[in-house]
């Protein structure tokens, strides 16, 4: 009987153990979407100079939010418009909100609800880059995207 009892126990520390490593396993893919999920959430999107309409190539930086954003109901986003350092203060805060109210209806057309979403214009007040040139200017003109709640457990999505 001894031998038995302790194959038993050497049986059930195996499977603790085991399990101990599948949850481990787990709980690192889980962190590891989450993190993926935070930084597509994060990625900027940018505009022609003097237009506030979404590029053809910056479309797919939005659709990849809409997934994240349907898995996490509660995640709130806050958009923010920018602009390049050229043209008045009035006109480019005007312009970043209307930068940031459009990448908002194009998430609030793939079916996330308005109420999740807010905007905010910094004109040029926040260049992300400095620099007299088109380059510079090129990355100044973008919304930036911040989760502003929800965000705490954020479940990459199915």
């Amino acid at each position: 009987a001894p031998p038995r009892v302790n194959q038993d126990s050497i049986d059930r520390a195996n499977r603790e153990r085991a399990a101990a490593a599948e949850r481990g396993r787990l709980a690192a893919a889980a962190a590891e979407a989450a993190a993926r999920a935070r930084a597509t959430m994060g990625q900027q999107i940018y505009f022609d100079f003097d237009k506030d309409d979404i590029r053809d190539d910056q479309r797919a930086t939005l659709d990849a939010k809409v997934p994240i954003l349907d898995a996490n109901p509660n995640a709130h986003i806050r958009i923010g418009g920018h602009c390049d350092d050229r043209g008045s203060d009035e006109y480019n805060l005007a312009l970043g909100q209307r930068r940031s109210a459009s990448a908002k209806r194009y998430l609030v057309s793939r079916g996330i609800a308005e109420s999740r979403i807010e905007t905010v214009s910094f004109g040029k007040e926040r260049p992300a880059v400095q620099g007299e040139n088109e380059d510079a200017w090129a990355k100044n003109r973008r919304d930036e995207f911040e989760i502003i709640a929800g965000g705490d457990n954020l479940k990459a999505p199915q």
